[in-house]
């Protein structure tokens, strides 16, 4: 005959070791078999857990009294009940009128977007040289990679690598926010250095100071810098200096002067060897 197990610890009854009290020497809880099933609770269970003295685990009832419903019961079913037919109810009539549209009943048509009046602006993105090329940016802000290169006037591929930054347009990139982490200097000064960078290319002019003073002046406006310069060389061309006529008017008299003067002090032949001849 099989050894009988615990129901709930599922190890056999004689491997149990019960538990005694120290007093009467005498084990805390007996065994218990259940009404319900017939299967069998070993005391150490029931001194663990106090609730299966009187609740069956298995068939979800208990011997004590509990505003709990007992038993177990059958799931719902998974579709609801026909609903008997009304009497009052009629059969549908071919002839009977159809509901009107949706579209006839909207009088209002849908009002048109409003266009934005303000272009979007470009995005600065700071470059990773290891890691971003036209068709990972194109792919990461969805911009075409014929798009960023117009924008930037890359006629290459292997011209990104020599940059730092480049622009995003604005024209298809909405988010107005770069996905790239911000560098130490800030976003303002790379934009400044690049305004300064352009306007040097525009100009053709080397100097940097000079491309910072023009800048400052038009608070960084790069196309109003561009023809403020472009001003002033115009007017420095219309209008020229004589500061070189007068210069060498004036290298040519000092030279006169000096000959007059070495000529009184030695002489005709203006040396030792004109006096002596």
């Amino acid at each position: 005959m099989a050894e009988e197990a615990c129901c709930t610890c599922a190890r056999l009854l004689s491997s149990i070791s019960p538990q005694y009290d120290e007093k009467t020497e005498k084990p805390i809880s007996q065994d218990r078999r259940l009404e319900c099933c017939g299967r069998l609770i070993c005391g150490n269970c029931i001194q663990d857990n106090p609730r299966f003295a009187t609740y069956c685990p298995f068939c979800q009832v208990t011997s004590a009294p509990s505003p709990l419903p007992q038993g177990l019961r059958d799931p719902p079913a998974y579709s609801p009940p026909q609903s008997p037919k009304p009497q009052h109810a009629s059969p549908a009539s071919p002839n009977q009128d159809l509901p009107p549209s949706y579209t006839s009943l909207d009088s209002h048509p849908p009002a048109p977007e409003k266009a934005t009046s303000q272009p979007f602006e470009d995005v600065l993105h700071f470059l990773n040289p290891s890691q971003d090329t036209i068709q990972s940016l194109s792919l990461r802000y969805n911009v075409p990679a014929n798009a960023i290169r117009k924008t930037n006037s890359l006629y290459a591929d292997n011209l990104l690598s020599a940059r730092r930054t480049i622009l995003i347009p604005g024209e298809f990139y909405k988010g107005g926010v770069s996905l790239s982490p911000r560098p130490l200097e800030g976003e303002e000064e790379e934009l400044r250095k690049a305004k300064v960078r352009r306007w040097m290319v525009a100009c053709k002019v080397s100097e940097y100071n000079l491309a910072l003073i023009y800048l400052t002046q038009t608070a960084y406006d790069l196309d109003l810098a561009i023809s403020a310069y472009k001003a002033d060389e115009k007017w420095e061309k219309d209008n020229p200096l004589d500061q070189a006529a007068n210069n060498s008017k004036g290298k040519n008299k000092a030279q006169q002067h000096n000959q007059g003067n070495k000529k009184k002090r030695f002489g005709i032949g203006g040396g030792i060897t004109g006096q002596l001849s």
